[in-house]
């Protein structure tokens, strides 16, 4: 982004964004051809890295939800599953982009437009882990840093919200989307507070534990958390969200693939 920025800033090419080999293209004809072979090459390695990891974390993520066997330090024999997992991602993904005329261009916005949907939210869950006294122990997080982690929280999920709507409805103000969401999130982040606030005068304090000494016990004899109902309906608000935005940001990119006005 800053070296098409720099490049293509008072050019013809400025705001006509099509696909990476257009970028490199337009920065050999205005920078250099040096530049344009450069991004060139970066970007493929940016991009042989990104397939490798992504691809891999996809597929541990699918051997811990089907407790099949996976990890790189297993052999091929040994985890037939996950390899094949992995093998057939870097497949799925190559062959989606050698498809003759794909819109390149639009895949790549509509990616990062749910991934800028989808990763705040994750960040919930991360949260709720450091929470969680049975993974944890001694380790949890202290009150204070929990107050600081729901605040980047809730602006990382009010900026996922402002990317959403302008997306869907580009004519709308963005200064004005920004401000009515940031008041919401404000408004959400004092009922949060609140809400921490009172549980914290009916805390009960745990035996204390040893940082050095502690160790998570297997994932087989951890309890499940019990939560709250404040909590549930905040995680069924949540994924209730995902679920609206995610639908409506896959039919917008079929329409802007189908070149019909948004």
């Amino acid at each position: 982004m800053p070296a098409a920025a720099l490049g293509l800033a008072g050019t013809d090419f400025a705001g006509q964004f099509t696909d990476a080999g257009g970028v490199a293209t337009a920065l050999a004809q205005t920078v250099g051809p040096a530049a344009g072979t450069l991004f060139a090459v970066f970007l493929l390695d940016a991009a042989i890295i990104g397939a490798a990891a992504v691809t891999l974390a996809t597929s541990y993520a699918f051997g811990d939800v089907f407790s099949i066997k996976h990890s790189l330090h297993r052999g091929v024999r040994d985890a037939r599953g996950f390899y094949a997992i992995y093998a057939g991602l870097v497949v799925l993904a190559a062959a989606i982009v050698l498809i003759p005329n794909a819109p390149l261009g639009l895949l790549t916005l509509a990616v990062q437009a749910l991934a800028g949907v989808l990763l705040p939210s994750a960040t919930v869950f991360l949260l709720l882990l450091c929470n969680d006294r049975e993974v944890l122990g001694p380790w949890v997080n202290p009150r204070w840093l929990n107050m600081v982690a729901s605040v980047i929280v809730g602006v990382l999920i009010m900026l996922s919200l402002v990317l959403v709507v302008t997306t869907l409805f580009p004519d709308l103000d963005g200064t004005l989307v920004a401000g009515v969401l940031g008041g919401a999130t404000l408004v959400g982040l004092v009922v949060v507070g609140a809400v921490e606030l009172r549980g914290a005068r009916h805390f009960a304090p745990s035996v204390a534990l040893d940082r050095d000494t502690w160790r998570m016990p297997p994932l087989a004899r951890l309890n499940r958390p019990v939560w709250s109902t404040a909590r549930k309906v905040g995680l069924l608000v949540l994924r209730g969200y995902l679920a609206v935005a995610a639908l409506l940001l896959i039919v917008k990119v079929v329409q802007l693939a189908m070149g019909q006005p948004g």
